[in-house]
């Protein structure tokens, strides 16, 4: 029996990239090749720079995209205003779509919320919620508040029109590099991994997508594991934006399951190694969430054989750039001096 057609398709992305090109709203982000790290693990690496968006993360993209649909298509609906939970990216990408179309927007907050990421987003006309617990309190908030107040829920990863507008970083990758031979995706409530997957599986299915998620927070690891979605211990992670559990029923466990050919995970140390890298040898600052990739690659977590090339042409997606200044500080404290900070 022929598996169901899954809820996003390729379609869905190459409408979000139609409706997104002539908004303003995002930018196409460079595909810059990796000297250091193509020179480290022996293969030519290409980072996917997701954070020169506006808002410093590729998250603008799915939000942007699910405002613009609705606006076009839904007006009473774009109308009534957006509520929307999130660990501080996805909550800047709203923020900063509400703003430009000029739409009402709620957004709450976990407490352990990045400072840089909060600080920015008090910059916004927006509604600003600081939760009394991590994100899955704040997600609990915030569709308290839909129930409400009569909003939209926009969810960071559970949504067809944020997973395609996230979608669209892999239908940019294609148009690029079109004979990639991996890519790699950072992996929380599974949004990007899924749009990124299905539009590169479908178009390009010889190319490996794998997933990478902190140890720290494994849930959709632990769920794919099992079978079915479950939940996960969280602790405390540099990779804040990928750190919470996956919504149960959310259609980004399916399409994770479906189109990633593996997910990995990676430690604190590794993740803290991976900033340090880009800090020293590629001159970018990168949050933690973002640098799973290149931790992953620089801690031997995937396996690149399996891609069939002697040489293969990896693609690291590098989603966003919000990071504290006393975060920067504790990963490049020698380690004695750091270890307890990061």
């Amino acid at each position: 029996m022929n598996d169901p057609l899954p809820p996003v398709s390729p379609r869905h992305v190459l409408a979000a990239a139609k409706r997104l090109a002539p908004s303003g709203l995002i930018r196409k982000t460079p595909l810059d090749p990796s000297l250091p790290l193509s020179a480290t693990i022996s293969a030519d690496v290409f980072h996917k720079l997701e954070l020169f968006q506006p808002t410093g993360s590729f998250k603008v993209r799915g939000a942007a995209n699910k405002l613009l649909r609705l606006r076009d298509e839904e007006q009473e609906v774009f109308r009534r205003g957006f509520v929307a939970a999130s660990a501080g990216n996805h909550g800047l990408g709203l923020a900063h779509a509400a703003s430009a179309l000029s739409a009402r927007a709620t957004l709450v907050v976990p407490r352990t919320v990045s400072p840089a990421k909060l600080e920015s987003l008090w910059r916004y006309p927006v509604e600003l919620i600081v939760s009394v617990g991590n994100y899955d309190v704040a997600e609990a908030d915030g569709r308290r508040i839909e129930a409400e107040r009569g909003l939209t829920f926009v969810s960071p990863y559970n949504d067809v029109d944020v997973i395609a507008g996230a979608g669209t970083v892999g239908l940019e990758i294609l148009a690029d590099l079109p004979d990639v031979d991996l890519v790699i995706v950072p992996v929380g409530g599974g949004g990007l991994a899924a749009g990124i997957a299905l539009y590169v599986k479908s178009i390009a299915p010889r190319t490996r997508v794998v997933g990478v998620q902190s140890e720290a927070s494994p849930a959709m690891h632990a769920s794919l594991a099992a079978g079915h979605v479950t939940e996960a211990e969280e602790l405390p992670s540099l990779a804040d934006g990928l750190s919470g559990n996956v919504e149960r029923g959310s259609i980004t466990f399916d399409l994770c399951r479906r189109f990633l050919d593996d997910l990995v995970l990676v430690t604190e140390a590794d993740i803290a190694e991976a900033m340090r890298h880009f800090l020293r040898e590629e001159r970018l600052v990168v949050e933690g969430s973002a640098a799973v990739g290149a931790a992953a690659l620089l801690a031997g977590k995937i396996d690149l054989t399996r891609t069939g090339v002697a040489r293969p042409r990896v693609v690291n997606v590098v989603t966003g750039r919000n990071v504290s200044e006393a975060t920067l500080r504790a990963i490049l404290s020698p380690p004695e001096a750091g270890r307890n900070e990061a």
